[in-house]
């Protein structure tokens, strides 16, 4: 085909493109769509006034002008309504799955003179709406809207819509406002697993760095930035007043302690790769609570050594993350395999422990969820 024809043929496309982009701003300015109950009052004002128009009724006229204008009332009510909101949404982090996530909303009104009353907060992807029944003119409110996950991963939040019944219920008006955020979802930390096997996890043979590894008690051993999760009791208050950042102690721990998780993504996603999932959030959850130092390898996420809260969060962060392939690159610790901890849908050899999870695994309900 030549270049004219390629041009001839793009241009529709860029002008259905453009058509698009503009009816989608226009249908995030704003929404109305009818209610049942608005359906049958519109209906019935039609026929009301078709039945005037035939008979030259005036008390026929006279419903139908307090037909209309109830409805235009109702239009320019709902319009104030949802007119001059600002909001903003706070929410956490991150949430375990099954555990509630409380989505807090900051509304403040603009208008001098008018209320918002009976606004709706809804938001693409959460199944549960806030409800603000009054912010005065000028004035601030704040509601929030509760969900809970039942899968791990990555959930974006963009567009919050701002929708409101006011005052008769006759129509639904609806405006978009583009908020951009995410809700990481992390996977759960309480599946029952065995413990590794004796000696897994730790570097068995000589020759091996056992250097101090960064931990929350024991040898001095440098300052480094804060980091979400720390423990704010080694928070060094001199460094950090001086440096005006917030700075903490680390500590040394023997590296042999250190329990190595290995997470191998090989495979196909389904409940068999959730399970492995979980069973590597379990390990690092009980060598934090074993108050053990442990590192992560996950494809080809590497978390460092560490221990503490804030170690957990970092690595269930990546796990909600991780993605299983079928050619996923396969677990390269930087330490011996026989010192590690493999997780595999497969059971792998060549490690020190390995907790194979077969392909018929399944997840369990979550509490007040009713199985498959």
């Amino acid at each position: 085909m030549s270049a004219t024809g390629r041009r001839v043929t793009g241009l529709p496309r860029r002008v259905f493109g453009a058509l698009r982009s503009t009816w989608a701003r226009i249908r995030a300015w704003r929404r109305i769509r009818f209610t049942s109950g608005g359906a049958v009052f519109t209906l019935g004002t039609m026929l009301v006034g078709f039945a005037a128009m035939n008979t030259g009724n005036n008390l026929l006229y006279l419903l139908l002008g307090a037909m209309l204008g109830f409805i235009a009332v109702s239009g320019w009510l709902s319009e104030q309504a949802i007119r001059a909101l600002r909001v903003e949404r706070r929410a956490p982090h991150a949430v375990t799955v099954g555990h509630d996530l409380r989505i807090v909303y900051e509304v403040a009104n603009h208008k001098r003179h008018l209320p918002s009353l009976a606004v709706e907060i809804s938001e693409a992807g959460l199944p549960n709406r806030a409800f603000l029944s009054h912010v005065g003119p000028g004035g601030h409110a704040s509601t929030r809207s509760v969900n809970s996950f039942v899968r791990r991963g990555i959930y974006p939040l963009g567009t919050v819509t701002l929708s409101t019944g006011f005052p008769f219920g006759f129509f639904r008006k609806e405006r978009d406002l583009e908020i951009p955020g995410e809700v990481v979802v992390w996977p759960r930390t309480d599946r029952p697993v065995r413990d590794p096997s004796s000696g897994a996890g730790r570097i068995p043979r000589a020759g091996v760095s056992t250097r101090g590894l960064p931990g929350i008690r024991g040898e001095y051993r440098s300052l480094r930035a804060y980091r979400t999760g720390d423990d704010s009791r080694d928070i060094h208050w001199k460094s950090s007043a001086r440096l005006r950042d917030p700075v903490i102690r680390e500590y040394e721990r023997p590296g042999a302690e250190t329990r190595w998780i290995c997470l191998d993504l090989r495979g196909e996603p389904g409940d068999a790769a959730e399970v492995a999932v979980e069973i590597a959030a379990a390990l690092a959850s009980r060598a934090v609570a074993d108050h053990r130092p442990f590192a992560l390898m996950a494809g080809g996420e590497m978390l460092e050594p560490g221990d503490g809260g804030g170690q957990l969060e970092r690595a269930l962060d990546i796990l909600a993350r991780v993605d299983f392939t079928p050619d996923a690159p396969v677990p390269n610790p930087p330490v011996p395999a026989e010192a590690c901890v493999l997780v595999a849908i497969d059971g792998r050899r060549g490690f020190g422990d390995v907790i194979a999870v077969g392909r018929s695994a399944r997840l369990a309900p979550l509490a007040g969820e009713v199985p498959a």
